[in-house]
C-alpha cells in the first residue's frame, strides 16, 4: 500500500517546522549557514519557519499522514524573477539579520534558478531521522511527479549532496550543468526534470488522503 499524502495547512505549523528543524540541522549546508553548533540549535528553527512561510502563503506543502516527511513546492510560472534583488534581504532580516549568508544562499541559489518554463519547483524535502530510508522522500515526491507527467509539467530542485543526486537522477532528474558553490561550503546541484509520459519510476509512490 502506497503512503498516504495530504496537504498541510496553518494549523500544522509547529510539528512541521519541528520536523524540518530536525532533518536538516544537520545537513551540510545548514551547517554551513550556521558554523557554530550551539547558534545552530537555536536560530535553526527560525529559518525552517521562514521557509515554510514562504511555502504555505506562496506554494503548497505535503505531508505523509503520520507526520514523519513534509515537502516543500512552488508552482513557478515562466519569467518568474524569484524575487531576485528583494527576496533573499528580506529573508534575512526576518530569520537573522546579522547572518549574512542567509541572504547569499538565497541569492546564489535564486540566480542559478531556471526561469524560462513553467516548472513545479522541490524547494525542501524532510524526513524524521528515525524513519528515514524507508521510502517516505519518494514517496512524496512521486506523488507530484505522477501530476507533471499527467499535466505535462516540468520539475526543479537543487541536490545538497550526492546521495540525494543519484536518488533524483533514478527519478528523472537530470543536472543542468553549473553547481552552486557555496563560498568555503558545500556544493548544490541544479537539477531538471522533462515530463514522461510513461509515469515515474519512483517505486513506493503515495496517495492523497
Amino acid at each position: 500500500m502506497g503512503v498516504v499524502i495530504r496537504r498541510a495547512g496553518e494549523s500544522d505549523r509547529a510539528d512541521l517546522v519541528r520536523l524540518l528543524d530536525e532533518a536538516f540541522r544537520d545537513d551540510p549546508v545548514s551547517s554551513w549557514v550556521f558554523p557554530d553548533a550551539e547558534y545552530r540549535r537555536r536560530r535553526h528553527g527560525a529559518l525552517m519557519d521562514g521557509f515554510l512561510d514562504l511555502a504555505l502563503s506562496e506554494g503548497y506543502v505535503d505531508i505523509t499522514e503520520d507526520g514523519s516527511a513534509v515537502a516543500l513546492w512552488w508552482s513557478v510560472p515562466a519569467g518568474a524573477d524569484e524575487d531576485a534583488e528583494e527576496g533573499p534581504a528580506q529573508l534575512r532580516e526576518a530569520v537573522d539579520p546579522g547572518n549574512a549568508r542567509i541572504e547569499e544562499i538565497a541569492r546564489l541559489t535564486g540566480e542559478a534558478h531556471p526561469t524560462e518554463r513553467p516548472h513545479q519547483y522541490l524547494h525542501m524535502i524532510g524526513v524524521s531521522p528515525e524513519r528515514q530510508g524507508e521510502g517516505l522522500g519518494s514517496a512524496l515526491i512521486g506523488a507530484v511527479l505522477e501530476r507533471c507527467d499527467r499535466e505535462g509539467l516540468h520539475a526543479y530542485l537543487e541536490a545538497s549532496s550526492s546521495r540525494s543526486r543519484a536518488l533524483y537522477s533514478r527519478l528523472g532528474f537530470r543536472f543542468i550543468g553549473n553547481a552552486i558553490n557555496l563560498p568555503d561550503g558545500p556544493q548544490l546541484w541544479p537539477m531538471w526534470r522533462e515530463p514522461e509520459p510513461s509515469g515515474t519510476d519512483g517505486g513506493d509512490t503515495g496517495r492523497f488522503a
